[in-house]
């Protein structure tokens, strides 16, 4: 009698991690950091965490790994429409505001959001 085989979960790649991050681009109406070797540092690291803990969770903040601790932080995250309407980008710079954009200017570091206790 064979042994049933244990399925394997699918692989997410960095070229899915960019489909991904260009769609929820595309969907808010925001732009992507113009920065190639930015945006594949983070897309790998979108994708590590997908592969990791089931969700993509933001590769600028720790996750636990539960996705109900984490949900806060599951790009895109809680805290990146404020970050959006007040810097003009979100926490790790990934998505703009096309006003900002238009500046061309490089994302600064704006304060974390996130509660420490969560």
């Amino acid at each position: 009698m064979e042994k049933p085989t244990k399925q394997k979960k699918p692989v997410t790649t960095k070229e899915q991690a960019r489909k991904f991050v260009k769609m929820v681009a595309k969907k808010q109406g925001w732009h992507l950091n113009p920065d190639t070797q930015f945006i594949d540092d983070l897309t790998e690291g979108f994708a590590t965490n997908r592969n990791r803990f089931g969700y993509y969770s933001c590769p600028c903040r720790d996750a636990d790994g539960e996705k109900a601790l984490d949900k806060d932080i599951i790009c895109p995250c809680d805290y990146c429409k404020p970050d959006m309407e007040e810097f003009g980008h979100c926490y790790c710079g990934l998505y703009l505001t096309e006003e900002f954009a238009a500046t061309r200017k490089a994302p600064g570091g704006i304060p974390e959001r996130r509660p420490f206790e969560l």
